[in-house]
This record gives C-alpha cells, sequence and structure tokens, in this order.
C-alpha cells in the first residue's frame, strides 16, 4: 500500500513508518524536522510541512490508500493542538478524495471498560481530572472526523510505554478490553495498520490494550 504518516518523528508516528516499511508499504512521512526522523528506506518519502496549510498538504496525500496520524498534544500546554491539525489534515484529504484515515486518541475518551473494578474506574477518573485539557482536544478531534467525509477510525490506547513490539493485545470496536491499563506504542502502532482494511473499524473508536 502507498500510506501517509503524520506526527512521524513521535512515538508512535515513528513507529507506524518503521513497521510499515518492514511490511513492504510505501510511505510518505509528514514532518516539521527531517532531522528528527533516524527511520530510514527506499521506500520511504520524507515530506517537510507545517501542518497549518492544507493546500500544501495536498500532494502528500494525494493518491495514497490510507492516512494514519500520530498527531498529539505533548504535554498539557498543546492541549488543542491536536484538533487543529487533523482538521488541516482532513481538509487536504477531502480536496483529494482520500478516505481512509486512522487517527491515535485516548482511552479516556471513550467508554469506559464494561465491568471494571472500583480501582480501574477511581484511575481512571483522576487521570481524566488531570488531563482534562487534553482529553477536551480529543474529543472534539474524534468531533471533526464523525463530521468529514473519511472513513476514520480512531485508536483509543491507556497508559503508553516505551517497550518493544509483542503483537499480543486485545481491541475492542466501540470500547474499551477489561482491565487494559498498559500498552508499548510500538503495539499501538501495529494495531492501527492492522485495522487499515478492517472495515469493522471504519467510523469506529477501538480501544486497545494488554
Amino acid at each position: 500500500m502507498n500510506l501517509t504518516v503524520f506526527g512521524a518523528t513521535g512515538g508512535i508516528g515513528r513507529e507506524i513508518v518503521r513497521q510499515a516499511l518492514g511490511a513492504g508499504h510505501r510511505v510518505t512521512a509528514v514532518v516539521r524536522d527531517p532531522a528528527r526522523l533516524d527511520v530510514r528506506g527506499d521506500a520511504l518519502e520524507v515530506f517537510r510541512a507545517d501542518l497549518t496549510d492544507p493546500e500544501e498538504l495536498r500532494a502528500a496525500v494525494s493518491g495514497r490508500d490510507a492516512v494514519l496520524s500520530g498527531l498529539g498534544p505533548r504535554s498539557r500546554k498543546d492541549a488543542g493542538v491536536t484538533t487543529r491539525l487533523t482538521r488541516t489534515v482532513l481538509r487536504a484529504m477531502e480536496a483529494e478524495d482520500v478516505r481512509r484515515l486512522l487517527v491515535v486518541s485516548a482511552a479516556p475518551v471513550g467508554p469506559a471498560a464494561a465491568n471494571d473494578g472500583p480501582l480501574d474506574r477511581a484511575a481512571r477518573g483522576l487521570v481524566s481530572a488531570i488531563l482534562k485539557d487534553i482529553y477536551a482536544d480529543l474529543r472534539e478531534m474524534e468531533g471533526e472526523l464523525a463530521r468529514s467525509g473519511t472513513d476514520w477510525t480512531s485508536v483509543r490506547p491507556p497508559r503508553l510505554q516505551n517497550k518493544p513490539l509483542t503483537g499480543r493485545y486485545r481491541t475492542l470496536v466501540g470500547g474499551f478490553p477489561r482491565k487494559g491499563r498498559f500498552i508499548a506504542r510500538a503495539d499501538v502502532a501495529h494495531a492501527m495498520l492492522a485495522m487499515i482494511d478492517d472495515d469493522g473499524t471504519v467510523k469506529q473508536g477501538v480501544g486497545v490494550a494488554y
């Protein structure tokens, strides 16, 4: 497949690029600073852009089979950035009639896991309160997805870890796996790539966790 990856220098975006190249896909990595991308490959194109102008991004998404986004805030002060950047990506995709889009969101944006115990509910509530601005941004982003003409999927992981790929994670369309507290960024990337051709995830939020 011919893929475009936004947020390619972030933890999940870099893993998407690396794994996609390893699987034989052609990848366009959209970055602000090419020097920060340490992934290399003959099938990799690096596209420099600041993500403020949809017209500038049209060439990065034109003719692609799917677009994957690892865009997200690096800290609480970046709240709002995900919605703004994703809106730009959506406009570029719609201008080029590119439909498939997978983005990273977060577990607290979706419904809680069924039958979670009091500890899990309390922890979720505490994290949601501390990061309320970031989660508000992600909810707004998901609203933009729902109003778009794309075939979107919002992938909702819990707490992220910098650990190797395992491939042993659980997913739940429209919900969240019970007692799923952690997942490696590499496994989130793996799940996103696996969902590209999964029609059951289109226009859905998907919880992913161990």
